[in-house]
């Protein structure tokens, strides 16, 4: 029997969180529950899931900065589940990094489809597993570095920013102008064209490995991430 795909869930409203984990459990896969967002952290800087749903109002703290903090260091797809239906929230929730933005009540059903259409989407989520638990053709970001079969690219600091937006944005082409935001360069202090050597900076990174290929280029329009380019 193969292993339970593994999913996070950071709720600190036990009925709704018993609902939810009913649900997921009827539909495969295994889950691990937390009230609170620091100890939701702390599992997910520690141990590969496929996925979070992520409460925004909780005892420790604001679900946006944790998601914030989160993509930092991983890529998972991330799902909302909250109270909060204003139109302004699901903006904010989606630009800061989030996949899916559910409100409560919500439908059981609706949630194990938009679940299992995020890890279908984006079957490759987490980017921090310990060193034995690398997936094959698998870059792993820990330590604000990318890493492939245990090896770091030896990336910059604004090379990792680019990268981790290119990789999140999941095959969507990104303009010049939005990978500088990503990468907190003032757009007024910097010509467009300093990300195309930052994007070749990142794929001579990428090369030894034969991934190269991965980072596409979209001419006219900026650049995009294809995590099957070199299969």
């Amino acid at each position: 029997m193969s292993e339970k795909v593994t999913i996070a869930v950071i709720e600190d409203e036990p009925a709704i969180a018993e609902n939810l984990i009913h649900v997921l459990e009827v539909g495969g896969f295994h889950v691990e529950w937390f009230t609170t967002a620091g100890e939701g952290l702390a599992y997910l800087q520690q141990h590969p899931v496929a996925l979070l749903i992520l409460d925004i109002g909780l005892p420790d703290g604001n679900g946006f900065e944790l998601c914030k903090t989160i993509r930092e260091f991983s890529t998972i797809p991330i799902i909302f589940l909250t109270a909060r239906s204003d139109e302004i929230d699901r903006v904010v929730g989606l630009e800061i990094g989030a996949d899916d933005y559910v409100t409560k009540p919500f439908s059981p059903r609706e949630m194990l489809a938009r679940v299992k259409l995020r890890i279908k989407s984006r079957p490759v989520t987490q980017t921090h597993s310990p060193a034995n638990c690398y997936a094959e053709n698998v870059l792993v970001a820990q330590n604000f570095d990318y890493s492939f079969d245990g090896q770091e690219l030896g990336l910059t600091a604004v090379e990792f920013k680019i990268l981790q937006k290119l990789i999140s944005a999941s095959s969507q082409v990104l303009s010049r102008e939005q990978l500088m935001c990503a990468a907190d360069m003032a757009i007024e202090a910097v010509y467009e064209r300093n990300i195309d050597s930052h994007i070749k900076a990142i794929r001579n990174k990428l090369k030894p490995f034969g991934l190269s290929e991965r980072v596409c280029t979209k001419r006219g329009f900026g650049y995009f991430y294809d995590a099957k380019a070199d299969q």
